[in-house]
């Protein structure tokens, strides 16, 4: 009797999950994301590489517009300068770190702040990192309405979707959000987040640089080339990557062959 009454009462409840679940499915899936938009960038493929001009321009678009907010801790102004990234000469990669603040050591007397109680600066150098604009967590919280910031540096790799999800989220604050839809204080429509409300302003507009190129700082330019730039930041080595992988290739193809011929030519006679 115990038994068939716990039977009886654990196949009520799988009903009822099963009576609930689709309402409760129905109410998720009205706020999923929407499928990223359809971007080709010129670095995907076997064939891709960094277009170096949309590299530059999109370290223009981090410096003045995402750099307020997020952090790029795995590069450093040296980077800035490599073969295979923006190729900035030295001198102009000296200058852009020069241009920051970095944390400065303790001075002769040990101290690592100054009369006013704020944190001792330098000038950056080549060999620093793209320091975080927040001294810690809990700063960044309390200056972006409680949301954190994500460092931009492996963003690419780091969310589903990769180039073209971000491109969605920077292209998606533009698009109007439903009838009866309400969005939380403090927060902005986005269908291409999930839940449709992001912490995170709308952060491009047009013309919002100037590039020095003269090219056209559209919305979709802006994103564009600074998702180029965090493709980068996030894999820097990726032209050489590719090279390598093609050369491994044809060596494999080419010692496939040898070995074939090597093969006929020894059996040849034994058939």
């Amino acid at each position: 009797m115990r038994l068939t009454k716990l039977t009886r009462n654990l196949a009520l409840g799988l009903g009822l999950g099963l009576l609930a679940s689709p309402a409760a499915f129905a109410a998720e899936s009205a706020t999923a994301r929407h499928h990223p938009k359809h971007v080709e960038f010129e670095f995907e493929g076997p064939f891709g590489t960094y277009d170096r001009g949309a590299l530059q321009r999109g370290f223009q678009v981090y410096k003045e517009v995402c750099a307020s907010c997020h952090g790029l801790q795995h590069i450093a102004f040296r980077n800035l300068a490599d073969k295979g990234g923006p190729e900035f000469s030295e001198a102009q990669a000296r200058a852009l770190a020069a241009a920051v603040k970095v944390p400065a050591e303790p001075n002769d007397k040990g101290e690592t702040t100054d009369e006013s109680g704020a944190p001792l600066t330098r000038p950056g150098l080549l060999a620093d990192r793209y320091p975080s604009p927040f001294p810690n967590e809990n700063a960044a919280r309390a200056n972006n309405a409680g949301s954190l910031p994500p460092d931009l540096s492996l963003i690419v790799k780091a969310r589903m979707g990769g180039p073209q999800y971000i491109y969605s989220i920077l292209t998606g604050f533009h698009e109007k959000a439903p009838a009866g839809f309400k969005v939380p204080d403090n927060k902005h429509f986005n269908p291409y987040f999930e839940g449709w409300t992001i912490g995170m302003p709308p952060p491009l507009s047009n013309n919002g640089v100037t590039y020095s190129d003269g090219t056209k700082a559209t919305i979709d330019q802006q994103a564009h080339d600074v998702v180029t730039f965090l493709a980068w930041a996030a894999e820097p080595k990726m032209e050489d990557r590719k090279r390598m992988g093609f050369a491994v290739l044809i060596f494999l193809i080419t010692l496939a062959g040898l070995l074939f011929a090597a093969y006929r030519r020894v059996w040849k006679d034994a058939h």
